[in-house]
């Protein structure tokens, strides 16, 4: 599959050229593009200094993105391209940034610089490939392999660590083995990694298609900013139900997840609390009675710590936290649980226990997995009828309430709420009349 360079790249690259300078377009978009992928940003690097640049786009709007690093950044209509001088760079003292950077004019020094092979390569406006480092090699072969000395690569910028692993789960790449020693090896770099970059490229990571062996091969760097994993990674399950460790569970369980990063979390966490909550019956039977409470309570812990916003956190909470609740496939169940959760949340919890399912022995879990499609078609039938499952879905109001007699304060909110229980139950209909007949009652079952 080929995909056009858009205009605005063109034109940058064309203004550089004519005025002597060199321009590639570099990194990412040339690595997707070999892919067959059409990139989503365009960076362009070029032997012109940062001054040089901005005279060739006087023209045009120019940010001052990072001068001193050698990147401006031009607006070409409501597109912006980063260009970046050829450049060298000094020592990593917070892990993270150069110390300093030294531009320099050859293109082959600038790519030594960047992290894998598959990101070392560069293209001209004829679409020709500077190759240096053998990255077009390495991404046919489908390998992720580190530009120059893994170790120094690791030790320059820690976050690499979880970009090797991010980028391995994401295309279904395997580390090439020297640099994947290196990630075993510089995984306490993450320790001076901000949180909120490692959550960046967690949440890509378990969203890719190979997410799964990528936690099978790597567990030691996940414990590294998350040790709460590791009594899971060696927790054993001697139980009828499952047929794996509590690692390999888990693993099995976020495969078993569509790819969307909230439920993702909660397989992966859903589960943590497990080793704490471990006791072994007089059969040698392991139970974990109490584990969702423990999990979600961990899971809150974990999440915060990775800086993970508000709505996310409290979602994958929630999801651990009920995922080992009972549903029967039965309509006022599913309607009080619509109520409770909302049918979003609702629709994400089966979609957990379906995971969670898939982690366990396959033999134990046919009818399990059965029971959820019923529960699912019946909850889509219940929403495409308009069932009644909120206070504002009722046949009547506070008003009406009132007007059976009863004073206005808390009374008339707990009149409502026991109408929409017996509604959501199944035991009276959401029909107006129904409704006002059951609120003058003056028997024991009626409000009046």
């Amino acid at each position: 599959m080929n995909f056009e360079i858009p205009d605005g790249a063109r034109r940058i690259l064309q203004t550089l050229n004519s005025a002597g300078h060199e321009a590639y377009l570099v990194g990412g978009c040339v690595r997707d593009l070999l892919r067959g992928v059409e990139p989503h940003d365009w960076d362009i690097c070029t032997s012109a200094l940062p001054e040089e640049t901005e005279q060739c786009f006087a023209d045009r709007r120019v940010i001052e993105t990072g001068l001193k690093h050698g990147t401006v950044t031009v607006l070409e209509g409501d597109e912006p391209y980063e260009i970046t001088t050829y450049r060298t760079e000094g020592p990593y003292s917070d892990s993270r940034r150069p110390d300093f950077v030294r531009f320099v004019p050859n293109l082959e020094e600038d790519l030594a610089r960047r992290d894998f092979t598959m990101n070392a390569i560069a293209m001209d406006l004829e679409g020709n490939l500077r190759d240096p480092f053998g990255g077009v090699d390495d991404i046919k072969a489908e390998l992720i392999c580190c530009v120059g000395e893994p170790n120094q690569r690791f030790q320059e910028d820690g976050l690499r660590v979880m970009r090797a692993l991010r980028f391995a789960a994401v295309f279904g790449y395997e580390i090439e083995e020297q640099t994947a020693q290196a990630v075993h090896e510089n995984r306490t770099m993450l320790d001076r990694v901000a949180a909120e970059r490692i959550n960046a490229e967690l949440c890509k990571l378990l969203a890719g298609q190979n997410a799964g062996d990528v936690l099978r091969q790597y567990p030691d760097v996940f414990c590294q900013f998350w040790p709460q994993l590791r009594p899971l990674v060696t927790l054993e399950q001697n139980n009828p139900w499952h047929c794996w460790g509590g690692w390999e569970h888990t693993i099995h369980a976020v495969e078993g997840a569509p790819t969307d990063v909230t439920l993702r979390l909660a397989m992966l966490l859903h589960d943590i609390g497990k080793p704490s909550c471990k006791s072994t019956d007089e059969k040698g039977i392991d139970h974990f009675y109490g584990h969702p409470a423990v999990s979600a309570q961990l899971a809150d812990q974990m999440l915060r710590a990775l800086k993970f916003d508000n709505k996310t956190r409290e979602r994958v909470v929630l999801l651990v936290e009920r995922h080992d609740t009972q549903l029967p496939p039965k309509s006022q169940v599913i309607r009080r649980w619509l109520n409770r959760l909302g049918s979003e949340a609702f629709f994400q919890l089966l979609e957990v226990k379906r995971a969670d399912n898939m982690g366990q022995a396959p033999e134990k879990v046919q009818d399990r997995l059965a029971e959820l499609d019923e529960i699912k078609a019946k909850a889509e039938r219940i929403l495409a009828e308009r069932q009644c499952l909120t206070l504002k879905d009722l046949a009547v109001n506070g008003r009406d309430v009132i007007a059976a007699g009863i004073e206005p304060g808390p009374e008339v909110g707990w009149v409502l709420e026991r109408l929409l229980e017996r509604v959501l139950g199944g035991e009276i209909s959401n029909e107006r009349k129904t409704l006002l007949k059951y609120i003058y009652r003056k028997d024991e079952d009626g409000f009046g």
